[in-house]
């Protein structure tokens, strides 16, 4: 499977939004929209449809953060709940520990989990106003580890 690409919705109306551009930048996101579109307890869900403003913590300047997913729930109890969902690999949601040497990929290091930060914190945020739930899902979640 390629780490990225067009997935084809087979529930179109369990989909919102452009059915011709629902793009998987992963294999974990390619498994978890297969796993929304399938799953009989997904009422909804969305891939980057949601836009939330967030500083960048670098550069100070407003940027465009597009959560993977939101998916709509429904719950054993009869209630639907509605969370947003980031994929992210295990390391990138852990602060990088300080290295004497501070080669390249430690300084991008340090930028992705800030810039990761700051998004997760404007998603958080965004959730709490409209009564959602923010996750972040990473290998661990995906795979049982």
């Amino acid at each position: 499977m390629a780490y990225s690409g067009k997935y084809r919705v087979k529930n179109l109306k369990k989909y919102r939004g452009n059915l011709d551009n629902v793009i998987y930048r992963s294999t974990w996101e390619c498994r978890c929209m297969s796993y929304f579109d399938t799953n009989p307890h997904i009422i909804w869900w969305t891939s980057e449809e949601c836009i939330i403003p967030y500083r960048d913590p670098v550069t100070g300047k407003l940027r465009r953060y597009y959560p993977d997913f939101v998916i709509c729930v429904l719950q054993a109890d009869g209630s639907k709940k509605t969370i947003m969902i980031e994929v992210k690999p295990q390391h990138q949601t852990q602060e990088p520990k300080v290295q004497k040497r501070k080669t390249k990929k430690y300084i991008n290091e340090v930028y992705t989990y800030a810039v990761n930060q700051a998004k997760w914190k404007a998603a958080i945020e965004f959730c709490k106003d409209n009564k959602w739930e923010f996750q972040v899902i990473t290998e661990n979640e995906l795979f049982g580890k």
